[in-house]
């Protein structure tokens, strides 16, 4: 049976400071800290767009990962296209272009438009909830 293996990261792939470029350098997706304190992994999805020009469209789904316990997800939050193409290629291909910083600006402001503008981080919420029981 076949195992996962650390593959070193290869420079000469691509530029690791964009979301496309991490993930061929790599061999994983890029993965970011939500203002919530969570790890969030990020994935390039493409859907059609009903628009003859620019028939597909681009957009990024950042998959939430548990904090405690196994490894599994935890649930998603997914942006709005934010690149268009002819193919779902090529529009995939412009938003990998995107720098990390751009896909963590994406990221939290996802974040900010479910949870409101509270940074409260899981250890806190773990801390209020079990306070708010009772348990110390």
């Amino acid at each position: 049976m076949a195992h996962g293996q650390y593959l070193p990261p290869d420079p000469s792939k691509g530029d690791d400071s964009t979301i496309g470029g991490y993930a061929v350098v790599h061999a994983r997706p890029a993965a970011l800290e939500g203002r919530d304190g969570f790890s969030y992994s990020i994935e390039i999805l493409t859907d059609s767009t009903d628009d003859a020009v620019e028939p597909f469209g681009a957009y990024l789904m950042f998959v939430q990962w548990a904090r405690l316990g196994a490894q599994k997800v935890e649930g998603h939050v997914e942006s709005d296209f934010l690149a268009w193409g002819v193919s779902p290629e090529e529009a995939e291909g412009l938003l990998g272009d995107m720098k990390l910083a751009g896909a963590q600006a994406v990221l939290d402001e996802l974040l900010r438009a479910r949870d409101g503008d509270s940074t409260r981080r899981w250890w806190g919420a773990m801390e209020s909830d079990a306070g708010s029981n009772g348990a110390n």
